[in-house]
């Protein structure tokens, strides 16, 4: 019942879009015309295989305290590092890019890269977890729209933001990995988390785009499994799309991903289709399915054109999505059966490649407009603003009630929204809880960002949970090596699917072992590569 009335609501949406009012503010956070970086000197920036500003397009896009930071994967040749961050309280529309970490964890743009090393390939998605640590995504693919060279096999790296170092590696087993997968996007579930566990319990969702499905990773027991449903799968009615005057064909399959976790309900949508699905939390967590049963999808409804970015709220069970050829962004309650258009604008929203309610601020909706179809058409404008971090306030429900800024630690709030189109936060500068850093390291240089003088002050909270509760930083502790040789039922269920035949051996990786940057910290410990210890105690390590 739900499918037929959102799939009504949204055909009459489409059809009165361009004429109605639309109501919510659409803010534009920053905007530019092409990326740039942060690149040290002896780069080879002129290289066009090493740097094309051209070929390099954002996917993906997660809000933090103090920065907002921005996967580009290695789409095509050109890409000098898929994972960078810039501060949230910087000035001017189009800051330059900071490589994140630093560049040592991008030598795989220099094509001379070592996979048993720390470092990132290709990042589609990040997301960032309750104890403010990074999840990056790693698909491990280069050039996945050129020659789709499998550079490394897909990984996901753990950072903790207080100290920016890698906490934790995680490899996926063969078993889960098909010789075309391509992982796109990822959804952490902390609802059964416990807080003593610092968030190394929690389930985590991943789409195969190319070889479509849903890997489970279960981070408590350190268990991977696969599903997949023919709601996965491309449509082929649905290959093209066509964003005001311009149509492309693209057949991917499920990359749109989102969470419900009051409902325990993981949304998806592949690209090439009109329509959106649910399957619950407690069938993916199940482990992989027998051989002949059938994963319980369901078909929630129809959109009206295909579309990429999907967000669900905290709370109240919203749907946030944006379809290609309204250039808009919708939302849909399944459980009021309310519907409503928050955004039409021709120039800023076109296609919004993702979508985020980031606990760390309170009630905004952003998105992330790339205009990937003139990139992917090679008719992109170097004199338009192609790509664009947008902000619409008072959508989403938080997750817990606000705090009050009284009890904020310092530096983390209020924010200062202006009357201009953008926005000022103020420096992260360290709580008073937090232990002082030894006197041998010297102290970074905070300085908090001054509110404007003519600026109409509206505060709102964060969601502070942690930081309230002085639990970071955490101490962290090395995790057990965990044998992996040993057969598990999870891998020989594996859903039933049998791996694609070898046809010829893996490629070796790398350059006689040979890499061009050195490693982060020299003085991690790989457990035999399956993890890595975890960061020094955040009072003995300097910030990046």
């Amino acid at each position: 019942m739900y499918g037929r009335r959102f799939g009504c609501l949204v055909a009459l949406a489409s059809l009165y879009l361009v004429g109605s009012e639309v109501v919510s503010k659409l803010e534009t956070v920053k905007q530019w015309s092409f990326l740039t970086y942060n690149f040290p000197w002896e780069f080879p920036a002129n290289q066009k295989e090493f740097y094309n500003p051209e070929n390099i397009v954002a996917t993906g896009i997660e809000v933090g305290y103090d920065r907002i930071f921005i996967a580009t994967p290695r789409l095509f040749s050109g890409v000098p590092a898929t994972l960078s961050s810039i501060p949230r309280g910087s000035q001017g529309d189009s800051p330059v890019l900071q490589a994140y970490p630093d560049w040592s964890h991008h030598a795989a743009g220099t094509k001379q890269y070592n996979c048993s090393d720390i470092g990132l390939v290709s990042v589609y998605r990040i997301r960032i977890d309750s104890c403010n640590r990074l999840w990056a995504l790693d698909a491990g693919v280069s050039r996945s729209l050129e020659d789709f060279e499998v550079t490394c096999p897909p990984k996901i790296l753990v950072y903790d933001l207080h100290t920016d170092q890698v906490v934790r590696r995680i490899d996926f087993p063969p078993e889960v990995v098909r010789r075309e997968s391509l992982y796109t996007n990822i959804i952490i579930d902390e609802t059964t988390s416990r807080p003593e566990n610092n968030c190394d319990d929690v389930f985590v969702y991943i789409t195969d785009t190319v070889a479509p499905g849903i890997v489970v990773y279960d981070s408590g027991k350190d268990l991977t499994w696969r599903v997949s449903h023919p709601a996965m799968y491309p449509d082929p009615d649905f290959s093209e799309s066509t964003i005001l005057e311009h149509r492309f064909t693209l057949m991917d399959g499920v990359v749109g991903l989102a969470f419900d976790p009051e409902a325990e309900i993981v949304y998806f949508q592949p690209l090439a289709t009109d329509r959106l699905f649910s399957v619950a939390t407690s069938a993916l967590r199940s482990g992989p399915l027998p051989f002949g049963k059938e994963l319980p999808v369901k078909l929630v409804g129809r959109k009206s054109s295909q579309g990429i970015g999907l967000a669900a709220s905290p709370r109240g069970g919203t749907i946030f999505y944006s379809p290609f050829t309204e250039t808009a962004v919708a939302s849909w309650n399944p459980r009021t059966n309310e519907h409503a258009i928050l955004a039409q604008d021709q120039e800023r929203l076109q296609f919004a490649a993702d979508i985020r309610t980031p606990a760390r601020d309170g009630t905004a909706l952003y998105i992330l407009t790339s205009r990937f179809h003139r990139f992917f058409l090679k008719n992109v404008d170097g004199n338009d603003f192609n790509t664009r971090i947008l902000r619409i306030d008072g959508l989403v429900t938080p997750t817990a009630p606000s705090v009050p800024s009284a009890l904020l630690p310092s530096g983390f709030g209020p924010t200062y929204e202006t009357n201009s189109a953008y926005y000022s936060l103020p420096a992260v500068t360290p709580s008073s809880q937090f232990k002082p850093l030894p006197q041998t390291v010297p102290l970074p240089n905070y300085r908090p960002a001054p509110a404007p003088s003519n600026a109409h002050v509206k505060p709102y909270a964060f969601i502070q949970n942690y930081f309230v509760n002085s639990k970071q930083p955490y101490a962290y502790e090395p995790v057990p090596i965990i044998d992996k040789t040993k057969n598990n039922p999870f891998f020989v269920l594996n859903s039933g699917e049998k791996p694609f035949p070898a046809t010829r051996q893996r490629p070796q990786y790398g350059l006689n072992g040979e890499i061009f940057f050195p490693k982060i910290n020299h003085h991690f410990n790989d457990f035999n590569g399956l993890r890595y210890a975890k960061s020094l105690r955040a009072n003995l390590t300097a910030n990046h």
